[in-house]
């Protein structure tokens, strides 16, 4: 999108046009997984590139585990206690200004209704009525594109992505494909996200060997 555009308030729109049921529809019920794709990245490829950082993402795994196991929803405190393992600091305060990514080819604007729109928007991950899949693809964009910290909210996403699935009862065994590029004004990309964890989620299950039939669950 051209420099200068509002990211955050065009995402606000194109979330709203994408139809989230139909594109993450058909994945089974999450469950259990073979491999532990969020560990297993954190471990592997992250940690060739620097261990710090694989380390203080594993110990926000652990909390964001901890978190779903006691079924808190999901709201700015949950993300900022783990936004201070992700960047290792002891407080992650709420951006107070405009901030940018992409090299500054993106904007995120800030008004006085922002944070009040993000919790909204974090609710609606728990929203029984939506498929798994496609709350947990919600999710991360939402993260993503409010951009509620000043560093690490692409990884702050794709822990968002997982809490929702975690809270809806499984895992995925494999988020390397999750690893690309995302546009707030793309519709069709925002439903192809859904559809590709809709695709993790059916391979995940055959891989585990599981027998659960396709469905949704509560959040």
């Amino acid at each position: 999108m051209p420099t200068g555009e509002d990211a955050l308030a065009t995402w606000c729109r194109v979330r709203e046009q994408v139809d989230w049921a139909t594109a993450g529809a058909g994945a089974p019920a999450p469950g259990p997984a073979a491999v532990d794709g969020l560990a297993h990245w954190f471990d592997g490829p992250v940690r060739q590139r620097d261990a710090a950082p694989a380390d203080r993402l594993l110990a926000a795994l652990a909390l964001l585990r901890a978190d779903a196991a006691r079924r808190a929803p999901l709201d700015a405190t949950l993300l900022a206690g783990w936004q201070r393992l992700v960047l290792g600091v002891p407080h992650a305060p709420l951006r107070t200004g405009e901030a940018f990514a992409k090299g500054g080819r993106e904007r995120y604007g800030l008004t006085p209704h922002t944070w009040r729109d993000l919790a909204a928007c974090l609710r609606q991950s728990a929203d029984p009525a939506l498929p798994p899949a496609a709350r947990a693809a919600r999710a991360y964009l939402d993260v993503a594109f409010f951009h509620p910290f000043a560093d690490g909210n692409a990884r702050l996403a794709l822990l968002t992505l997982g809490y929702v699935l975690e809270r809806a009862g499984g895992r995925l065994d494999e988020v390397g494909p999750l690893q690309t590029t995302r546009y707030p004004d793309d519709p069709a990309g925002a439903a192809d996200l859904a559809a590709l964890v809709t695709v993790l989620l059916r391979a995940t299950h055959r891989r585990s060997g599981r027998r659960h039939a396709p469905g949704t669950v509560p959040g």
